[in-house]
């Protein structure tokens, strides 16, 4: 009878066409496992109409601010479970590799089912040529720029600008050795090898079953996208110089006692009231008293090196300020409704099309996982999600690059002193770009970025990446995310610890939350300024790197909650020696925080709360939510110059109040709510076409009593504000918080020197004020009218569009798009 009921069940399936469950995929522990990708799968010229559907869903939860419900989490994301599930009918695929199936479904993701491990990767080279052939192209060549440290190049910015290097044969040569830095990894590195070679395998026969003329991939292909990825996220610190010389202005203004307390004011390298993300010090990167082996680089000294013949455009350069754009809120069971842990989170990766990201289900032996991955990984999730837990990430940007002053011999540009020695530069032939020759010179440190002098004494500036020729060991975490090896926080943190790339990981299962920051972190000589250029004579190296157990991790915080916004991870982590915003006493995450607060009931959150958290703070003005409030206050009392200014606090007041959105829910083209007219012509300095100052702003106004000239300087160190559609990240309304928290007596960590007023309470109060009714001034003329609740900021040189190619303008708003997840799990393996 038994047997006959198998034979009926069976019998079943094949009448209807069901698969047996023997034959379904892998068993799904997740509870709900929603993603989406707004760059969509499609990655060609010419996409079709539907290849912005996922891009309109990102865009339809905007609007929602603070209000998400569980409809609209099925509405604005798509499933992320394993196989088609709602997402069908789907469509198959013909491959030319027996035991291989790939299915599409609606959104055109691919889910692939093969029979070998082998099958799998193999799978995910053949999809990254058919959905981002494009892209691989473009990139594959100027990702060498990273691969190598050319200075001054920022390899993404090549390929989305559609720029073309071609490398040489000694690029080629250096690049190739990323292999030898796996082999040492030994049997695992060995594996990642393998695993890269089929993957190239499936990139390959793809490009032959179209008959293309693209030349065949290589490994290093591969390694030199590992190398892009590390340059645009996975970097911090090499901005020593130009801070250096900043600092000998402030010495030459301000005395060398008083030049140094500003210094380590602005710099902000920790603080012991900034948010962080774990609980527990990790101290790291300390400032010593004993500074000798720093340099203070002469006032304006400090000069690039060019590495082509003519000077390179700006909108090629390696950005000053690393992308900071990612955000993950995860919450603790013991903090949820549904007693089980919460996640909310992706990587900001900037708007591209085609994509940087694209998503697979894969379903193969030894590879059971779904969600975003990009060309540099074989077969290999990069952000998602297993069967019975999650990753996703944010931009750590660890101290992992050093600046070198080294001194020079004979008055000559290229023989430099190091271990008492004098030796000849290296000359490193890159390649061509754009037809034209890139080289540069190099010292034992690295690649020559620049000159300066020290007390009129010129000296050679280097930079050192601890990374440098093992981008591609990055890959071993992966691995390890994909191949079931994940099953702990514990776990999860050796496999985070892999990784010589500096990220912020986090981890989420049934019961636990959890993160792990990586990174080749070097331990510095005692005698080093971090935030300085060390001395390139010998004596100053670096003495090993930051043990595993040292970096900041932690699980199930003590607040329930665990929520990051590229700020400082843990106290006493020193940020990077160009992150002067990571360690601020507030921060943009404080949005997330403080929506999460409000909407909490009975103690607890669930997913639609969580993601309102998110969707709020995604369009808030940060000024809005964190200065207004404190400017109010700094202002009672005193009498503004002119009914306008005072008007014009009172429409800032009311939008703070109303959750300083900069929503443009009509699209008239036009902020809703007039207080972020008010705030963006009185924050910011103004200038005329000429570049004269004609508004101080309030951010000048606070600031240049002590400043001074050095006012423009520190803007380009440290923006007066990033504004949208920029991440928000840096802004001096950090300082505002600190100096004018100190000026009213309130609870801070104290700047040790005092800005505002020179610490006068009422010529500070006057100097704000003065500055926000000139403002007024101009705004009035601007609106066409003097009435501060008629204005509107224009809200369309905020909307994103995608480059290079088009795909379709959005509202503004500041959340996750390489992927982000909303997910939680209900049991494990």
């Amino acid at each position: 009878m038994r047997r006959l009921t198998a034979l009926a069940v069976l019998t079943l399936f094949a009448i209807f066409g069901l698969a047996p469950a023997a034959n379904a995929g892998p068993k799904d522990y997740s509870a709900t496992a929603l993603n989406i990708i707004p760059s969509g799968q499609y990655g060609g010229l010419g996409a079709p109409p539907n290849a912005a559907d996922q891009a309109k869903m990102y865009d339809g939860l905007t609007p929602l601010f603070r209000r998400v419900g569980w409809y609209d989490l099925n509405k604005h994301f798509k499933s992320e479970k394993f196989g088609v599930s709602t997402d069908g009918p789907g469509t198959v695929e013909t491959v030319p590799r027996v035991g291989v199936k790939i299915t599409r479904d609606k959104f055109y993701v691919p889910h692939i089912k093969s029979k070998s491990y082998d099958g799998g990767v193999w799978a995910a080279g053949w999809i990254a040529a058919e959905d981002r052939g494009l892209l691989l192209q473009q990139a594959r060549y100027n990702a060498r720029v990273a691969a190598i440290d050319v200075p001054g190049l920022s390899a993404i910015k090549l390929v989305s600008s559609l720029q073309s290097f071609a490398p040489s044969a000694q690029t080629e040569a250096v690049v190739a050795k990323q292999t030898n830095a796996l082999k040492a990894e030994g049997k695992e590195g060995r594996a990642v090898l393998r695993d890269i070679d089929t993957y190239i395998g499936g990139i390959n026969d793809y490009l032959k079953s179209k008959n293309s003329s693209v030349d065949p991939w290589t490994r290093n292909d591969v390694y030199a996208l590992n190398a892009l990825k590390d340059q645009f996220l996975g970097e911090g610190g090499g901005d020593e110089a130009r801070r250096s010389q900043f600092l000998g202005g402030l010495q030459q203004r301000l005395g060398a006692n008083k030049g140094w307390k500003v210094f380590d004011d602005l710099r902000q390298h920790t603080s012991n009231q900034s948010p962080t993300s774990v609980d527990g010090n990790f101290p790291y990167e300390g400032i010593p008293k004993n500074k000798n082996g720093s340099v203070v680089l002469d006032h304006d000294s400090y000069s690039k090196v060019s590495v082509t013949p003519t000077p390179v455009a700006a909108a090629l350069r390696t950005p000053q300020a690393r992308e900071t754009a990612s955000n993950t809120l995860m919450i603790t069971k013991k903090k949820s409704a549904t007693g089980k842990p919460l996640m909310v989170g992706g990587p900001q990766i900037g708007y591209f099309y085609p994509g940087l990201t694209y998503e697979i289900d894969m379903n193969a032996p030894g590879l059971k996982w779904r969600g975003a991955t990009s060309a540099p990984f074989p077969g290999y999730m990069l952000i998602g999600r297993g069967q019975d837990f999650a990753t996703t990430l944010t931009s750590a940007s660890g101290d992992v690059i050093d600046q070198y002053a080294e001194t020079l011999c004979g008055g000559s540009d290229t023989i430099y002193k190091y271990k008492g020695k004098c030796r000849t530069m290296g000359t490193f032939n890159a390649g061509t770009l754009n037809g034209k020759p890139v080289s540069f010179k190099t010292t034992v440190h690295g690649p020559v970025v620049g000159y300066a002098t020290v007390k009129g004494k010129k000296v050679a500036i280097s930079s050192k990446r601890s990374s440098y020729g093992r981008d591609v060991v990055d890959l071993l975490f992966n691995r390890r995310l994909s191949n079931g090896k994940v099953k702990s926080p514990k776990s999860f943190y050796k496999a985070a610890a892999k990784t010589p790339q500096t990220f912020n990981s986090f981890y989420i299962d049934h019961k636990n939350v959890a993160e792990y920051t990586s990174g080749r972190l070097p331990i510095r000589h005692r005698a080093v300024d971090p935030s300085l250029p060390t001395k390139g004579t010998g004596k100053y190296e670096w003495t090993g790197f930051l043990a595993d157990n040292k970096h900041p991790h932690g699980r199930n915080p003590k607040s329930g909650m665990m929520v990051n916004w590229n700020n400082s991870v843990a106290h006493k982590f020193g940020s990077a020696d160009d992150q002067w915003g990571r360690a601020g006493t507030v921060g943009r995450v404080d949005l997330l925080r403080k929506n999460l607060y409000k909407l909490k009931r009975k103690g607890k959150w669930n997913l639609p709360r969580v993601t309102s958290a998110m969707n709020g703070g995604a369009t808030q003005d940060v000024r809005a939510v964190l200065t207004v409030p404190l400017l109010r206050a700094l202002l009672q009392g005193s009498q503004p110059p002119t009914g306008l200014a005072g008007n014009m606090l009172r429409q800032m007041t009311l939008w703070s109040k109303d959750g300083g959105s900069r929503l443009d829910r009509d699209l008239n083209g036009l902020i809703d709510d007039p207080g972020a007219a008010s705030m963006d012509g009185a924050w910011g300095q103004k200038t005329d076409s000429q570049g004269n100052v004609i508004s101080e702003g309030i951010a000048n106004a606070f600031m240049r009593p002590v400043l001074g000239s050095q006012l423009n300087e520190l803007n380009t160190l440290f923006t007066r504000f990033e504004a949208p559609p920029g991440g928000q990240y840096a802004g001096w309304y950090q300082y505002f918080d600190r100096d004018i928290k100190r000026l009213l007596g309130r609870k801070t960590d104290r700047f040790k020197v005092s800005y505002c007023g020179n610490s006068n309470l009422k010529q500070c109060q006057t100097d704000v004020w003065n500055a926000i009714a000139k403002a007024g001034e101009l705004l009035a003329v601007e609106q066409g009218n003097s009435d501060p609740a008629s204005w509107r900021a224009n809200a369309n040189p905020e909307r994103i569009n995608f480059s290079p190619l088009p795909l379709v303008s959005m509202r503004y708003t500041n959340r996750p798009s390489g992927i982000q997840q909303v997910i939680t799990f209900k049991g494990h393996r």
